[in-house]
């Protein structure tokens, strides 16, 4: 009787060594390393999908679309100085027309600088520039004059270079639309424009340029035409 009062004794002993709901060195510790282990693991997810997000932007910023500045006036009104466009990557943009506004690069003039123009004609088309019956100078396109309605003034004479000129295979003829203070394809250091020499076709507008007073018009933001 004294042997089983002994053992009970040993068990009501051993039940209070440890608080129900407190939990023991052993297991704290264990939480603990996996605390710890979770937050290493959070982590290596979070570089791990950095990773991927930088990769997919880099291919799409390389093979997709393309961020580039504007420098200059050339392309007044259409486009200003210190304007931000986004392009059509050239891998994707397809086949250049009339019309589109394009970045291209010839290493052959101003160390490669990139160059904003507007397309004029392309590959087998006959661009003439002269003077119509009224004395003006007109650009004309396989016998057809233009309506350019996108230009910031007339050609004057001392900015006028007479010509006809048929555009060559995988080749576009480009103008700025500031024609009188554009550097394009009716002057030998340009010339016409090669088609791996196109960077991308101008898409939009995403960050205007400050006027003389340092202010931007938010409302230019969007495409170009």
């Amino acid at each position: 009787m004294k042997a089983v009062e002994e053992n009970r004794n040993e068990v009501l002993e051993t039940q209070t060594e440890q608080v129900p709901g407190e939990p023991s060195a052993e297991n704290e510790t264990k939480k603990k390393e996996e605390k710890k282990g979770g937050f290493l693991y959070d982590i290596y997810a979070l570089l791990h999908d950095l990773v991927y997000i930088l990769a997919a932007i880099t291919l799409i910023f390389v093979f997709f679309v393309r961020l580039v500045g504007v420098n200059g006036e050339s392309m007044l009104p259409t486009l200003q100085d210190g304007d931000y466009l986004a392009l059509q990557s050239n891998v994707i943009m397809g086949d250049l027309e009339y019309g589109d506004i394009i970045v291209a690069r010839k290493l052959e003039f101003n160390s490669g600088e990139p160059i904003v123009k507007r397309v004029i004609a392309t590959e087998g088309q006959t661009v003439k520039i002269d003077y119509d019956e009224k004395g003006d100078i007109r650009v004309s396109v396989d016998g057809v004059l233009l309506n350019e309605p996108y230009i910031n003034e007339m050609m004057e004479a001392r900015y006028a270079v007479p010509m006809e000129v048929t555009v060559e295979k995988n080749c576009i003829f480009v103008m700025g639309d500031n024609r009188n203070h554009s550097a394009d394809s009716r002057y030998t250091a340009i010339g016409q424009i090669k088609l791996d020499q196109v960077l991308g076709k101008v898409l939009m507008i995403v960050l205007p340029g400050q006027d003389e007073n340092g202010s931007r018009d938010f409302g230019r933001i969007g495409t170009v035409s």
